[in-house]
């Protein structure tokens, strides 16, 4: 299974983006999705993860800002980015933590990336 992220782009302050998350074939189960980022210089961090019963968690530097959202029928994954910031430029990837079939065992899928900048 490979993970297709795309959204991502150029965009002033305060502007908003939508990144996307499609997988490439389909998934036995996939427990939880996620969206991570990283900034040059600094460690991959969580931004936001959602359980397959909608569940949602957010970091704290992107509450009230960004949303996560999954349609479990296609496998995909979104990540609404509202009133963006200049620190909120990185690189983001997106994960699936799932079986691939019945008889495999729960794994980590990454997605390569897609970059956001956020800058005048």
């Amino acid at each position: 299974v490979q993970l297709q992220a795309s959204g991502g782009g150029l965009v002033q302050p305060g502007g908003s983006l939508k990144l996307s998350c499609a997988a490439s074939g389909s998934m036995f189960s996939v427990n939880v999705m996620g969206w991570y980022r990283q900034a040059p210089g600094k460690q991959r961090e969580l931004v936001a993860t959602i359980t397959s019963g909608g569940s949602t968690n957010y970091a704290d530097s992107v509450k009230g800002r960004f949303t996560i959202s999954r349609d479990n029928a296609k496998n995909t994954l979104y990540l609404q980015m509202n009133s963006l910031k200049p620190e909120d430029t990185a690189v983001y990837y997106c994960k699936y933590t799932g079986q691939f079939r019945y008889y495999t065992p729960v794994y980590d899928y990454w997605g390569q990336g897609t970059q956001v900048t956020v800058s005048s």
